[in-house]
């Protein structure tokens, strides 16, 4: 019983971080295509990335995970990916086509949903490899960021760094993706099974 109402804690510390950087998001948007304030975009984001290997730590550590955790946490990671790519672009950091790759990607996994739902299942389980790919992109883009200073003495650094995170997350986030295939398969697979004992 006890596990169960662990289960469904809400204010755990780690929730209560995922909710921050959930409100940073709309703040992150405004900071890059309102008042244009870079500096403040960076360290957001870099707070964003910090909260966010610190709301897991803590999670681990002390036995806070929860069903709302598992939830909120991965959902603000992607809300800071699209709203950084969406940022980028419309500042013209980055192409397009790199926008429409890390979408592709989502709407590759998302398909996956209603064969899921079909089945009882409600989502899949984050793969060690996504949250890796999410790291390296969220390094990637405050680097890229002050890539975009022409001129500044440590723009071309930050362009040659900040694209090799970006290939390496990209890489990663669609090997992950290719996993998921593999891991709705298996769960289908016991689902068939389970569903043919009782016939």
């Amino acid at each position: 019983m006890s596990e169960i109402s662990a289960e469904d804690r809400v204010w755990t510390i780690p929730n209560i971080l995922s909710f921050l950087r959930l409100l940073g998001v709309p703040v992150f948007l405004w900071l890059v295509l309102g008042p244009k304030a870079d500096g403040w975009a960076i360290a957001l984001l870099i707070a964003a990335a910090f909260t966010d290997w610190l709301d897991g730590k803590i999670a681990r550590a002390f036995n806070q995970t929860s069903r709302l955790g598992r939830i909120i946490d991965p959902a603000a990671d992607k809300l800071y990916v699209f709203a950084t790519i969406l940022g980028l672009a419309l500042r013209e950091v980055i192409p397009w086509w790199l926008v429409a790759i890390i979408l592709g990607r989502e709407l590759f996994v998302a398909s996956f949903a209603p064969i899921l739902r079909k089945y009882g299942y409600r989502a899949l389980q984050v793969h060690f490899l996504g949250k890796a790919a999410m790291a390296n992109l969220m390094y990637a883009f405050p680097l890229l960021f002050l890539a975009s200073h022409t001129g500044a003495w440590y723009a071309e650094f930050c362009r040659v760094v900040g694209w090799a995170f970006t290939v390496w997350g990209v890489g990663l986030y669609w090997w992950a993706g290719l996993l998921y295939v593999v891991q709705v398969r298996q769960l289908v697979g016991a689902a068939k099974a389970v569903q043919n004992t009782k016939e």
